[in-house]
This record gives structure tokens, sequence and C-alpha cells, in this order.
């Protein structure tokens, strides 16, 4: 049977929504797929794939970094047909988790970001050793499809009407842009569900080169780092890595290319690695410190516009970084307290954040940038809803210690239960 059979199969469909529960994704998102599996929505898709019918074609997006110049493209297909993508992705993701290595923990069945720094850090010898950290530019974009066919072809060997359909999908040069169709090369497009595969697939033989060897080497789709004893050793690394990633047609992105050196600790998708502790990476400080300062001017101009009074417009951007940091932003994102809270060992960083936070909220309420901003008190932010990253943190490293304990202390109650 192939995959594609399962995607009009209702049980399946109630267990892709009892998975997307379990992953404490946004209310709306899950209100909005269980009417979708109830009413059964999914079934006109699944006909028009079981007849061979062409696929919508995705709609052409640029996003731009607020502040940057940076532009990325991403791409959707209607809600209808990616909602059924999303199912034969999660599908996908877990009858072929099998072709992946150890190293690799991007958009896999039970292994997270969090998975790749504790091994990294579990394996005792990163901290002293030299590190390669490498980031290709525009990945998901710029995969040449037709040195991802092969592969495609070869993963796919038993189920070759998903291939077929796949192929037809990566090979469609149409994408609609302000409504009109227009032809381009997009790579894997990112955006659209079954990107993560194609990712994945992608670099697979990258990853089992270094796997294979037994290197420390660790991939979370475009970001990779690799580890050795000594400075030579790191250089052919990377070189190998670079020459690899020419042969199939991508480029390095030289911004966030980096050597480390034995001892400086090692920085990955976001954390910093050191001897003593496991911090967010300064640069990723850096930058949220940046969002809330575009936002808190943004605010002051809205406000001062329409004269809404300060206290609205801190509300505004409260209601902002509460979502952004504590809350899910789409059903296929953690939260940023859910990325890092569970591998950080130091609330050092998150001090920094909500004293910057404060800081922001004091300027839209009281219009100052001097010591008289202090006059608005903390309890004044509470009220408004702010939230402390600080005592979010330790809420969630006591809840996390009392979970860990709690096998303990029925065991020792003579409770006779299984604790695995």
């Amino acid at each position: 049977m192939s995959l594609l059979d399962r995607l009009s199969d209702a049980s399946v469909w109630n267990a892709f929504y009892e998975y997307k529960l379990s992953l404490a994704c946004p209310k709306q998102f899950t209100g909005e797929l269980k009417r979708f599996i109830d009413e059964k929505r999914y079934l006109p898709v699944c006909e028009a794939i079981g007849a061979g019918k062409r696929f919508p074609l995705p709609k052409r997006s640029v996003l731009v970094k607020m502040g940057t110049e940076k532009k990325r493209v991403v791409y959707t297909y209607p809600r209808e047909e990616n909602t059924v993508l999303k199912l034969l992705t999660w599908l996908i993701l877990r009858k072929y988790d099998r072709l992946f290595c150890r190293g690799l923990y991007s958009f896999r069945p039970g292994r997270t970001a969090k998975d790749a720094v504790r091994d990294l850090l579990r394996t005792g010898k990163v901290i002293r050793a030299c590190s390669y950290k490498v980031d290709i530019h525009d990945y998901f974009n710029s995969v040449p499809v037709e040195k991802l066919l092969p592969m495609l072809k070869e993963a796919l060997s038993d189920d070759e009407r998903l291939y077929i359909f796949l192929s037809k999908l990566l090979l469609e040069p149409g994408v609609l842009d302000h409504g009109k169709e227009i032809s381009e090369r997009k790579g894997i497009m990112a955006g659209t569900p079954l990107s993560s595969f194609f990712a994945n697939l992608y670099l697979s033989g990258l990853d089992r080169l270094f796997c294979d060897a037994g290197e420390i080497y660790a991939r979370y789709s475009d970001d990779i780092i690799v580890f050795d004893p000594d400075e030579e050793g790191i250089k052919k690394k990377a070189h190998s890595i670079r020459e690899n990633l020419s042969a199939l047609g991508l480029e390095v992105n030289p911004k966030k290319e980096c050597f480390g050196a034995p001892g400086e600790g090692f920085v990955f998708l976001g954390f910093l690695c050191t001897e003593n502790k496991v911090d967010i990476a300064p640069a990723t400080v850096k930058k949220l410190k940046q969002k809330m300062r575009r936002k808190r001017d943004a605010l002051s101009r809205w406000e001062k516009r329409g004269g809404f009074g300060g206290e609205k417009a801190a509300k505004a951007f409260v209601r902002i970084f509460n979502r952004k940091l504590f809350e899910s932003p789409r059903d296929n994102e953690l939260s940023w307290s859910r990325w890092f809270f569970p591998v950080i060992t130091t609330a050092e960083s998150l001090h920094e954040i909500d004293l910057y936070a404060q800081d922001c909220l004091r300027y839209l309420i009281s219009h100052k940038h001097t010591k008289s901003r202090f006059n608005v008190r903390y309890d004044t932010l509470r009220s408004l809803g702010c939230r402390s990253l600080v005592n979010a943190y330790y809420e969630h490293a006591s809840a996390r210690s009392a979970a860990k304990e709690k096998p303990e202390k029925d065991g020792e109650a003579g409770s006779g239960g299984n604790e695995k």
C-alpha cells in the first residue's frame, strides 16, 4: 500500500490530530484541524491526487526581516491541499526515518534541537576540541531538483506512486505571484510541508560521511557543526564539507561560517555551550533585543499618531512578545521558551532580556529615556501582563525536576508499579 492511500483514512487523521495536540499547538490551529477532519475536507484532495490531476500551484511570497534588507522567499499551497501535505509529511518522516543517521536532528520523530546540544556535550570532548560551524545559503530554495530526484527515487523505491507524486510537485515550474502564474526554479520550496523531508534527504550522504567515520558531528536542517582535537584536523573537515556542498550545488553562508578554538566553547542552534554552562547565544539575545527595540519605536509612533496613551502601546508590546516567547507561533514551530528552557543551565541571558523588555515598556508609558522612567514601577508592568522569562524558566526547571523525582518517590512508597 502506498502512503498516498492512507491520506483518506479517518483513523490516520485522528492520530495526526492527537499528535498535534501533544505539541501544545495554537488552539486556533488544532480547532481548525479538528473541523477539517470532522467535515472530511481532505477527501476531495485525496481523490484528485488519486486521479493524477494537476496539483494546485503554490503561492510565492517574499518575507522581509523587519529593520533589515534580508529577504526570504517562501511558498504556500491552498489551505486544504497544504493540510493534506502536512499529514503526508508526518507519515513520510516516520516511515523513512531509517534513512537518516544519528547526526541528523531536524524534523525527526523523537529528536529535537535540545537532543543535538545534549548529545554533543555528553561526549565530554567538544569543549576541549576545535569546532567548525557552517550554515548553507538559502538552502531550501537552492537545492537543484535534478540532483535530488535520483536520491528520492532510491529512498522511495518501495512506493513508486508516492515518488511519482512528489517528483511532479518538485518538477512543476509554475507558481502564483500576485495571482499570476510564473515559472521559476524554486528548489524544495521553503515554507511547504514536504520541504522538511527533502531537506533531510538531500544532505543525508554528507551526514553519513561523518557519522560512519565516528566523527562528532551534528546537523539541524541547514546548520552543521563538526569537531576535531586539533586545528589541522578541523580545517580538513571544513574543506570536506565545503567540497561536498559545492558538489551538491549549494553555497556556504560566509557570515555564518566560523571556527572555534579549544576551551572557548561553541555556538549551535542559538545556544552558547561552554565548560561551565549552556546559555542563549549572544547573537540570539542581540536579535531579540533589536526586535524589541524596533517594535517599541513602532508602537511609540503609533501611539503618538492616534493619541491612544502609553499604556495601550505597552499592552500591545506585552501581547506581541508574550506570544513570541511563551506561545507556539505556528503549528510547526516551538515557542522561544520551549526551544531554550529545556537546554540552558543559567538564567543570565534571560535576566538581560527581562530588563530590556521592562525598559522598553517603561519608555512606552513614560515617553522618557531618563532615569525618571523608573517611576513606572514593576507592579504596573505586571498589571499589563508582563511576564518574567527568569521566573518562567525556574518554574519550568522546577516542574521538570519534580517530574523526574516522581517515579522514584512512588517506588519509595512501595507502590510496586512499573517505573519504566
